[in-house]
């Protein structure tokens, strides 16, 4: 194999690549990405962890022997990273090596063979429809930070998507859910979403999606899946394809938990809310991480006792018209969500100390989050 590419794109895909790559591993090859350059001009990079895949292509300047080699993700990519600028990258295969050139540097790299590389075998992905990048990076920013990291609820550690209908609205719904806090976002169906499988996606694969996502938010993204995978294919041709293996476990029935009776509504600026939860949890401990809501007409005072610490108040404007309450919530969760909330005012939705609370910009919103109270 010999090919010569342009230092910046070489960059901008290995970046894109290499994350995928754990820095440890117990197997040698998945260090390693893999590099194919064919005889039209295309050098295509694949890197792999056995459950998630990335492959991107690039238009090389010259592709002087078509072939395929292995070579260590980090180091390509640290070498990539240190050329000067506007170089022009020679990669050449020769005696279990890769030589690479550019300007005056010159390296060998180590290389393991093409054929012990793995490669997700995708099947059947019978479900394939499009989706605007802007909306699913919003869709993924809206719900992640709910994501369960308790590896023994495996099943909760991912986005789940399912299709359901919603009034005389069909809706596609993505939602995740740590056991505590629940965030969910809903658009409509995508054309060739009908009769979709509910699918988990795994955290890795919505992190490293999402940084693909960064590049491209003006185009489209083709989703296909079956049961137990999942592919996203970015900026058409030459892009960048991401497969995924999805989690093997069934999702709860988060609907059971948004709560649909809850009387008392009480209206904030999420601004001056999310830092004045913020100015009180300074003195907040790991056993106190629970702030206190005391709720009255027009105004909110939020308070924290801890037994090292002291304690601090803050009194808070806010629209309230029922009869006073006392509410904890976990200090760190109702900042994740208050930071979600992009507008003038949120709603919270409350019922009593002991119930969940539904929180969301408004009734229109295509956002709502649900949070557990804590004993104050």
């Amino acid at each position: 194999m010999k090919a010569t590419i342009e230092r910046a794109k070489l960059l901008r895909c290995l970046s894109h690549v290499q994350s995928v790559v754990e820095r440890r591993n117990t197997i040698p090859i998945l260090s390693n990405v893999l590099i194919e350059a064919s005889a039209d001009g295309l050098v295509k990079i694949m890197a792999t962890d056995l459950d998630l895949q990335v492959i991107e292509s690039v238009q090389a300047n010259s592709v002087e022997a078509a072939g395929s080699i292995t070579v260590s993700a980090h180091l390509l990519f640290d070498i990539a990273r240190k050329l000067p600028e506007g170089a022009e990258v020679s990669l050449e295969t020769a005696d279990n090596r890769m030589v690479v050139k550019a300007s005056r540097s010159r390296f060998q790299l180590p290389t393991l063979p093409r054929d012990d590389f793995p490669v997700i075998v995708e099947g059947d992905l019978p479900t394939s429809f499009e989706i605007p990048a802007a909306t699913l990076a919003e869709l993924i920013d809206r719900t992640r930070f709910a994501i369960s990291t308790e590896e023994t609820r495996y099943y909760l550690n991912g986005i789940f998507l399912h299709v359901a209908d919603d009034g005389d609205r069909a809706v596609l719904k993505a939602a995740a859910t740590d056991g505590h806090r629940l965030a969910r976002f809903t658009i409509d169906r995508p054309a060739g979403a009908e009769g979709m499988p509910d699918v988990i996606v795994p955290r890795k694969a919505v992190a490293e999606l999402r940084k693909l996502l960064e590049e491209g938010l003006d185009g489209n993204v083709l989703v296909d899946l079956s049961p137990s995978k999942i592919r996203f294919s970015m900026g058409g041709a030459g892009g960048v394809v991401l497969t995924s293996k999805l989690i093997d476990g069934t999702f709860p029935d988060y609907s059971r938990v948004i709560p649909t009776g809850n009387d008392k509504l009480l209206k904030l600026d999420p601004k001056s809310f999310f830092a004045g939860v913020d100015r009180v949890a300074t003195i907040a401990t790991e056993k106190t991480r629970a702030v206190k809501m005391s709720v009255e007409a027009d105004k909110v005072t939020l308070s924290v006792t801890s037994p090292d610490n002291g304690n601090a108040a803050e009194e808070l404007a806010a629209d309230y018209r029922s009869e006073p309450m006392e509410i904890g919530f976990n200090a760190t969760y109702l900042k994740d969500i208050l930071a979600q909330i992009d507008s003038d005012t949120v709603e919270l939705h409350l019922a009593d100390a002991g119930a969940p609370t539904l929180i969301r910009k408004d009734e229109k919103s295509p956002a709502l989050y649900v949070l557990m109270p804590m004993r104050v």
